[in-house]
């Protein structure tokens, strides 16, 4: 079975939107979500709503924590702390319960999945082979998948030797049958590895293998959005930068 892996939508409707356009002409079977439905975007309704209709998994991210009030909003940045104020105003009863009946971490059969690590499923950012080896110690599956960072990327470790990773580019395919590995699908929402399409990965179960994929939607669309919500310009303005 393959499955479409996505992380950190972030309320970015035009992204999501595109993002399961991509994934139904594929062929996954299921879709995963790594948390972080709402935060920076203006759609939070929406992009719960298409999560509920199309995630067979999904976990909480920091920002849907903050959302529900299971974090405190003095956590995080200006920025991010405004569009959760904001969220916590506009968004449906009914998704807000949505959101807090999900969790940071969970597995799937031989899949670990975290919202950040195996060590902190909140807040850590796995973004150094350092970091990934104190994970790779923690972590009880062979495979896991991590979002947060907002970068795609993967870092495996081979037995008797040390972890190695990098960032991934759209059409990267990786042999995953072998050796302790962690899998970061990136951001469909806001990207930050400078590529502003929606960043997704295309994991096989059957047949071992990760491949990560890029997809182009209305960034200009999602940034008028944005800003007639009256959010934060700068949350607008990364997304054409990808950062």
């Amino acid at each position: 079975m393959k499955v479409a892996v996505i992380s950190d939508i972030h309320a970015n409707r035009q992204a999501f939107e595109a993002t399961l356009e991509a994934v139904a002409a594929s062929d996954a079977a299921e879709l995963w979500c790594l948390g972080d439905l709402v935060g920076y975007g203006a759609d939070p309704d929406a992009c719960v709503e298409l999560a509920r209709e199309h995630a067979a998994v999904c976990l909480a991210g920091n920002h849907d924590l903050a959302v529900t009030g299971e974090i405190p909003l003095d956590e995080f940045s200006r920025g991010a702390s405004l569009a959760a104020q904001w969220t916590r105003e506009v968004i449906a009863p009914k998704n807000l319960e949505f959101l807090s009946g999900l969790r940071p971490q969970g597995e799937e059969g031989a899949i670990g999945l975290y919202h950040a690590s195996p060590r902190d499923p909140v807040w850590e950012y796995v973004l150094s082979t350092l970091l990934a080896e104190l994970c790779l110690d923690r972590q009880v599956h062979r495979i896991c998948l991590v979002g947060h960072s907002h970068v795609a990327l993967s870092f495996v470790r081979q037995e008797g030797e040390l972890a190695t990773g990098e960032p991934r580019r759209e059409g990267t395919e990786l042999d995953i049958a072998a050796g302790e590995w962690l899998l970061n699908p990136g951001s469909v929402g806001q990207p930050r590895d400078g590529d502003p399409r929606a960043s997704w990965l295309l994991l096989d179960l059957d047949g071992l293998t990760a491949s990560f994929q890029r997809t182009d939607y209305d960034i200009a669309g999602a940034a008028a959005a944005i800003r007639a919500a009256r959010l934060p310009d700068s949350l607008a303005e990364r997304l054409e930068y990808g950062q």
